[in-house]
């Protein structure tokens, strides 16, 4: 029976069938070459070429185990890194986001035969974290950037900056209550006796002493501790009633704003890359040309990924959010702040703390337009183009 013609419901069904994925018992790594049953895998394993192929396979087997093995582990641990980046996850469904792509390497042409063996040599080569749970196997991905490295750094330095300022204020603030206590004069407390009388007939008399009437006038002669106590309270009542007024003038519309504000600071986002912004090339896998070169993100796809444009050579090259960093620019000039409360704000830069890894801007756009903003670190603005 001859072959199907090319617009015949039988020929575009065969088409249909061989462009999803097929049985991984039914595909030949060698060859390359996927069958959709066992008839067509049975004939394939008895053609000439497939033959040809096992020959040249037989002279030096280490070499293509090896290859492919390499090809997988690179492609699955690529997957890993940029879909899951360093979170805990289960090593199933890596796998079956990576088998689905028609075109990926199968793992019965790798040294591993299941997938736990190669998740337990993932972990004992130190490629990742790995642990077994009633659910099965979970990895973990290390990432050994020496960039992503350098800024983990920089945030612990940072983070411990902060804690030591909080930790010296909990010590000025515990210095000055210690302090307080020692001046305090001590209040002689009241002794209590019974009430003795030397013989029976003796009556029981009480001097109460009557004010006269009209307005009672306060006493004026006052203790030292009187004084201070009553300076206290007085104290005390103002600052309630001035806080209390506070809390009355401010109308229900300005207690969403600052609810609002708390949750912007509170909130970051992961992605920071945004359009018609400068940045600087990290990464060395694109070669000398561009590593270290500055580039403006013209276009971005996704979350992630943007087209930049080259500021030297005029290139353009679709980068991952990991392969550059932010451009800080001399004081003076224009930036755009990428994280944080003021994302997407543009600002002025008026100077820099080379100590906290910090700039201090001037919001240039919104409604907070003209205020001055100290803190900001150097990973949350970047140069506008």
């Amino acid at each position: 029976m001859g072959k199907a013609d090319f617009l015949t419901p039988k020929a575009i069904a065969n088409r249909i069938k061989a462009k999803g994925l097929q049985k991984l018992r039914w595909y030949c790594q060698m060859c390359q070459k996927q069958c959709r049953d066992e008839n067509g895998f049975k004939c394939h394993c008895m053609s000439e070429s497939h033959h040809r192929q096992l020959l040249l396979a037989s002279e030096n087997p280490n070499q293509f185990l090896s290859y492919f093995s390499d090809e997988f582990k690179t492609d699955f641990l690529e997957l890993l890194r940029r879909r899951f980046g360093t979170k805990r996850v289960h090593n199933n469904i890596v796998y079956n986001e990576y088998i689905s792509h028609r075109e990926h390497v199968h793992m019965n042409a790798t040294q591993w035969e299941t997938l736990t063996d190669f998740t337990k040599w993932l972990g004992r080569e130190g490629f990742c974290k790995v642990d077994e749970a009633p659910k099965g196997w979970y990895v973990q991905y290390i990432d050994r950037d020496p960039e992503t490295i350098r800024r983990q750094e920089e945030l612990e330095r940072k983070k411990k900056q902060d804690l030591d300022d909080e930790e010296r204020s909990a010590k000025f603030i515990e210095e000055q209550v210690r302090r307080g206590r020692e001046g305090r004069e001590p209040t002689e407390e009241p002794v209590f006796t019974e009430l003795q009388r030397k013989s029976e007939d003796e009556k029981v008399a009480f001097n109460l002493e009557i004010a006269a009437a009209g307005p009672s006038k306060p006493s004026t002669t006052l203790g030292p501790s009187a004084l201070k106590t009553t300076a206290s309270v007085k104290r005390k009542e103002s600052s309630l009633s001035g806080e209390f007024k506070d809390k009355k003038k401010k109308s229900a519309l300005d207690e969403i704003i600052e609810m609002e504000e708390q949750k912007k600071k509170s909130v970051r986002s992961d992605n920071w890359i945004q359009e018609n912004i400068v940045v600087k090339v990290v990464t060395k896998k694109l070669g000398e040309k561009y590593y270290k070169k500055k580039a403006i993100i013209r276009e971005l796809q996704g979350k992630y990924t943007a087209v930049v444009k080259m500021v030297d050579s005029g290139d353009k090259l679709k980068l991952d959010q990991s392969h550059v960093e932010t451009v800080i620019p001399a004081p003076g000039k224009r930036v755009l702040i990428l994280n944080g409360q003021y994302r997407g704000t543009e600002a002025i830069l008026e100077g820099i703390n080379e100590h906290k890894f910090s700039a201090t801007l001037t919001l240039d756009s919104g409604r907070m337009k003209g205020k001055t903003v100290e803190g900001i670190a150097y990973e949350d603005f970047s140069k506008l183009a």
